[in-house]
């Protein structure tokens, strides 16, 4: 094999989610694409990893110090869905169903991988709330042991925030899952969120 090759082929596998089967895969397309589209590629990736910020309020990516979400003024500015990643905003954005404000955490707190509360946004966040606008914060955490961690200290931290209600996303049984395969953590939370039916 190229040593060209192999190194973009070992490029491309440093990519999460991406075998060596992929990464060749992607090598070879690139050969078939026409040279300036190879070109704008490579110009794209390289002024996102070089000039992309995060908000200055919510931490989420930005090309500016604020972010289009918090610059956007028809949003809600009472409520805060706080989220591990700037992908989980991407995710509930695409449902068009939330219109308040985000918080991007950065991860989860991890002992094993040595996160601490320290190491996340979640002093950022209190500044926001020491302001008095906010009236609830929706805590949108993995139901991993690392989320369901971070979800129990945003809580108890957060609790002092008088007038600020704070929740937490549904957790349990997804749509058309089989009672039978699902374990017993989810089925618990299922049944604690619970809800009547209209």
């Amino acid at each position: 094999m190229s040593q060209l090759l192999q190194d973009v082929v070992g490029e491309f596998s440093k990519l999460p989610g991406v075998g060596r089967r992929t990464a060749l895969r992607l090598a070879m397309h690139l050969l078939k694409m026409e040279p300036w589209s190879v070109a704008d590629m490579t110009r794209s990736i390289d002024r996102f990893r070089n000039e992309v910020k995060h908000c200055v309020h919510c931490n989420n990516l930005s090309d500016a110090e604020v972010c289009p979400v918090c610059a956007d003024e028809e949003r809600d500015r009472t409520t805060i869905c706080v989220v591990e990643q700037v992908a989980d905003v991407l995710s509930i954005e695409n449902t068009r169903q939330y219109r308040g404000l985000y918080h991007v955490l950065g991860g989860v707190i991890s002992p094993m991988q040595g996160i601490g509360p320290a190491d996340l946004k979640i002093d950022l966040l209190c500044e926001r709330l020491e302001r008095g606008e906010v009236k609830e914060v929706i805590l949108a955490i993995s139901t991993s042991v690392e989320g369901e961690t971070t979800l129990f200290y945003l809580m108890n931290r957060l609790r002092h925030f008088e007038g600020v209600r704070i929740t937490a996303i549904a957790r349990g049984i997804g749509f058309g899952d089989e009672l039978e395969y699902v374990d017993e953590l989810t089925i618990t939370h299922a049944l604690l969120n619970r809800r009547e039916i209209e």
